[in-house]
């Protein structure tokens, strides 16, 4: 029996591969905040946490530890996607602190997870870091701070990879394609649109995780690899630019004091 912590565990993709590892007898453990969404995956132990919190991740983190100190797949799949600008009530950019910085921490935090999985969609066109603004104060645009987030999880796995190559640790990126999933957020005419389409011709979200499953299951041993659906990407590619990633890196460290 293995155990797996699963981010955004109680709504769509999260929720349907939690599901899925309980059936098979495994230990899941979720964390989210909706403990009614919670309550739709039963078996599986719930952590209630708000993960745009630094203090939030950093408690779960304790506690997991505590609990599941051998942690085989660490699986990210929470999002939370925001047409306008918002800060959290540590004064971080929210889509930043959800989706990049509870994922380093996490990732950086958990005791030796054999491997992590990042639902991320690596080596998407048109993501870079804004070196000089990373929380976005000037002309914020909800689709800059997604692709931001996802050029800074590509950054993730490079910077991860280089440090536990050694120990056997695997960082796996992986975009799943179109879903019919979840898709939380606070959306704008045009986005909600294209989400509405995304929901009517997305795979359902029983197909749209098998390849999430796959790469937990059979982790590739490279430290770093990364996917689109079943099909491995190049990490041969600007995304993944080591002196960015280490960068990156550092300056996240210091964000996080």
């Amino acid at each position: 029996m293995r155990t797996l912590v699963i981010t955004g565990g109680t709504d769509g993709m999260g929720k349907e591969i939690a599901r899925t590892y309980v059936a098979r007898g495994d230990t899941v453990v979720i964390v989210g905040r909706d403990a009614e969404k919670a309550r739709t995956v039963p078996g599986a132990v719930f952590v209630p946490a708000d993960l745009s919190l630094i203090s939030e991740n950093r408690r779960v983190i304790e506690r997991i530890n505590a609990e599941f100190p051998s942690v085989e797949a660490l699986v990210l799949c929470a999002r939370y996607f925001r047409a306008t600008r918002h800060e959290t009530a540590e004064g971080i950019e929210s889509v930043f602190a959800l989706d990049y910085l509870s994922r380093f921490l996490l990732s950086h935090g958990l005791t030796a997870p054999k491997t992590v999985v990042n639902v991320s969609g690596p080596g998407v066109p048109g993501g870079r870091i804004h070196w000089d603004d990373l929380m976005l104060t000037r002309g914020y645009d909800g689709m800059a701070a997604q692709f931001q987030a996802g050029r800074a999880n590509d950054l993730l796995g490079v910077a991860y990879a280089a440090r536990h190559a050694a120990d056997g640790r695997r960082y796996v990126l992986i975009h799943p394609g179109s879903v019919s999933t979840g898709f939380c957020g606070e959306f704008d005419a045009a986005t909600a649109a294209h989400v509405a389409r995304l929901k009517r011709y997305g795979k359902p979200v029983a197909e749209g995780v098998k390849p999430i499953i796959a790469r937990i299951d059979t982790p590739p041993p490279a430290p770093l690899s990364a996917f689109v659906l079943h099909e491995p990407a190049t990490l041969d590619d600007p995304s993944f630019d080591p002196a960015s990633a280490e960068r990156l890196h550092d300056l996240t460290r210091k964000l996080l004091g």
